[in-house]
This record gives C-alpha cells, structure tokens and sequence, in this order.
C-alpha cells in the first residue's frame, strides 16, 4: 500500500525532531561538566543547584502556563513529579554539582558514562524489561572495568578524590533509574508541565539542603557565576532536559544511553579550552575501555 504525502508528513516531522534532540542533548550537556565547574569555584554547590532549577523551572512553568497546559489534576498524576525530582534534580544534578568542586570536570563527564550502561542494565528488569543479549553483557562488563580504570589516579588511589568519584557514579545510577521508570510511567499531564513541577520542587529541596548547611553565607553572585547558572538553566535545565525526555518516549534505552559517550569528548575538549584541564594515561585508557563497552551496548542486534 503507497504511503501518502501527508501521512508521511508527521513521521518526517517526528525523525526531524528526534535528530534535534539528540544535537541539543549531545551538545549543551557536553558542555555543560565545564560550566558547572565555573559555577561551583564562586558559588556553594546546593544552593548553585538550587537557583539553577528554581529559574528553569519558573520559566517552564510559565511557558506551559502559556500554551494553556493543565497541572496533574489526580495525585497518580504528581508521582513521576517526586520521582524525577529526587532521582535526577536532588539525586543525580545536585550530587553532580557537589562533586564538581572536588574533582575536574572532564573527569566528571567520563564517569558519567557511566549513565550509558547503567540504563539498559536496569531496562532489563521487570516484566517490561529489554533483555540483554550476550553482546551487551560483554559490553556492561567491559565498561564497568573501563570505569575502574578511569578511577585510578596517576598516585594511587586517594582517599581525597575517590569518595567524590563514586558520588559522581551514585548521581549516574539514580539519573538512570528515574529515565526507566519515566519510560515505563503513562500519564496524561505533558511531558513540559511534569519537568517544570520536579525541578522547582528540586530547587526547593536543593536549597533546603544548602540553608542547612550554612551555605548562604557563602552566597556571593558576580558575573561568572550569574552567566553560569543562567547557561544551565535555561539551556541545560530548560532545552535539553526537554529533549532528553522526548527521547525517552520516543527512542530505545541503548540509543538513549549514547549520550554517553558522545558527551565525554564535548567535555574534554571545552574542559581544555576553558579550564586547561588534563587526563592521565591511564584515565584515557580508561576512557576507551569505557567506550568500547558502550558502542557493544548500543550497536542495534542483527535481524535474524
């Protein structure tokens, strides 16, 4: 049966804008590890995250408000609120954001790498799951040691550093456990209005966090900081986190988790061009190993 032009019209549409997601998600998050670096040297990390979310938020709430998009109206409705607001806005960006004071920021996007095979490791469970093939369990495996390697230090494991390292892999692991559970969540409030609730109510909880901590004491704002936070929220919390969730709906895990590794290296090389940052030998080994695991997780299986 022919396809007609206007029924090809919306597929067309919908592979455009899916392209433009994965441009927007790969490139402003790649970006992002150097920026937030900038933003913690001058700014006490929860209460930086906390004025990053709460700005995003307000201006997406206003831009749903704007277009006439409802609030959840049953509390069934404001459950994925909560859970993308402790998972990935408290859980995983707030703890990222802490640990960027202590370690370098291209060594933050690398662990995040992390994120790419934690997702179709969890996509796997639950009657819903996506099994994993054999290739992909040798992908898990061998990325998994590509993460150790990149944890060691040209010294020797320190106990300085390496807390912050695998702080940096819990906010992985909680990011990929809230993307599942979004995949697998049917609501009928937009996609906008559920991002714009979690993260004020993670700006919220954020700058709780730092209130308790005494960190408005420390609370100065200049013009790198300002230019930093407002980068993050409106392009990173604002474009990209909406990207990021239209894929989730719209693409597989193991294509979803290429962000991965396409952000290590935007990091890298905007970690060197604004900071002068470098990677040992075996942190670069490291990083290869890493991503030699994801490509064998995110190759598409052969058709029988």
């Amino acid at each position: 049966m022919s396809t007609s032009p206007l029924s090809a019209a919306p597929r067309f549409s919908e592979a455009r804008l899916i392209h433009l997601a994965f441009a927007a998600v790969y490139l402003i998050w790649g970006t992002s590890f150097a920026v937030t670096k900038l933003m913690v040297l001058t700014t006490p990390p929860f209460l930086a995250g906390a004025l990053r979310f709460l700005l995003a938020g307000t201006v997406l709430i206003a831009f749903t408000r704007w277009r006439g998009l409802a609030l959840p109206s049953e509390p069934r409705e404001w459950r994925p609120v909560a859970v993308m607001a402790i998972m990935q806005v408290t859980g995983s960006a707030g703890l990222n954001i802490l640990a960027a004071q202590h370690i370098a920021s291209n060594q933050a996007a690398l662990l995040n790498a992390s994120g790419s095979l934690w997702i179709p490791l969890l996509g796997a469970l639950g009657a819903r799951g996506d099994a994993i093939s054999r290739r992909i369990g040798v992908g898990l495996v061998v990325g998994f040691v590509g993460v150790f390697a990149l944890l060691w230090p040209r010294d020797g494991y320190a106990l300085n550093t390496l807390p912050w390292q695998f702080l940096v892999i819990l906010a992985c692991l909680n990011w990929s456990i809230g993307t599942i559970y979004y995949r697998r969540t049917r609501v009928a409030t937009p996609i906008t209005v559920i991002l714009a609730l979690s993260m004020l109510c993670g700006g919220l909880v954020l700058g709780s966090i730092g209130l308790v901590r005494g960190e408005w004491a420390h609370l100065t704002i200049g013009p790198q900081n300002a230019l930093a936070i407002t980068y993050l929220a409106l392009l990173n919390s604002c474009l990209a986190y909406t990207a990021y969730a239209f894929l989730m709906q719209r693409t597989t895990p193991a294509k979803l988790a290429t962000y991965g590794y396409v952000n290590p290296a935007i990091a890298a090389v905007t970690g060197w061009l604004l900071l002068g940052e470098q990677l040992s030998s075996l942190q670069l080994t490291g990083m290869v190993v890493i991503l030699i695991g994801v490509v064998f997780v995110t190759l598409p299986e052969r058709s029988r």
